[in-house]
């Protein structure tokens, strides 16, 4: 049984795309496995709505993530909530486009063979209610700005975006789950203001 959606503010400022929304299709990321079930992918992207410059290089060979426009951006709590768990020291790999990501796509089942940490490379879960948690994922190495068992308040940064885990390029992956062990944990509906977006749309917070 699906619980209450878990209401949350934008965990960034400026222009991000949505993409693997859960208001396109469930399960948004095409499995239920770690409680992915209605996670939502946001891509942080220029004024001109582009996370890089696409250039003939980009088509052939992967790329170092500072290079791209939203690497290293703050990331901010949320919610209010406490910390309940944090991973770091995960390196923030190149980023695919073109056809270097079709090869990046057939390595997909060596990081899921390395399970959750594998997949989410760097992040940190908020509890945000009895039951409710909520998970930001491929933060960048080193950028961690928050522990275990620390409060925070929705706005607060508690890391910067990254490429860790399984990212083809820097992006911030949210989702919700109803319990900490996330091999066993289902996926919770998320909730954004004026609605969850839809994969394509460009949305801006302050």
């Amino acid at each position: 049984m699906t619980g209450d959606p878990v209401s949350l503010g934008y965990p960034f400022s400026g222009r991000w795309l949505v993409q693997n929304s859960p208001a396109n299709r469930v399960p948004s990321h095409g499995t239920h496995l770690f409680g992915t079930t209605y996670a939502i992918d946001f891509v942080p992207v220029d004024d001109r709505g582009r996370s890089a410059p696409l250039g003939l290089g980009s088509l052939f060979r992967p790329q170092a993530p500072q290079l791209f426009t939203g690497f290293g951006r703050p990331i901010l709590a949320p919610c209010s909530g406490v910390v309940v768990a944090t991973h770091d020291g995960e390196l923030d790999h190149h980023s695919y486009r073109g056809l270097p990501s079709v090869g990046y796509a057939l390595s997909q089942h060596r990081r899921a063979a390395h399970g959750w940490t594998g997949l989410a490379g760097n992040y940190v879960v908020v509890e945000v209610r009895l039951g409710a948690f909520v998970a930001l994922c491929h933060l960048r190495e080193g950028s961690i700005t928050v522990a275990p068992g620390q409060s925070v308040a929705a706005g607060e940064v508690v890391g910067q975006c990254g490429n860790s885990g399984n990212s083809t390029e820097p992006h911030l992956h949210v989702q919700a789950i109803d319990q900490i062990d996330v091999t066993r944990a289902k996926g919770l509906p998320l909730a954004f203001p004026h609605g969850l977006p839809r994969n394509g749309r460009i949305v801006e917070a302050p």
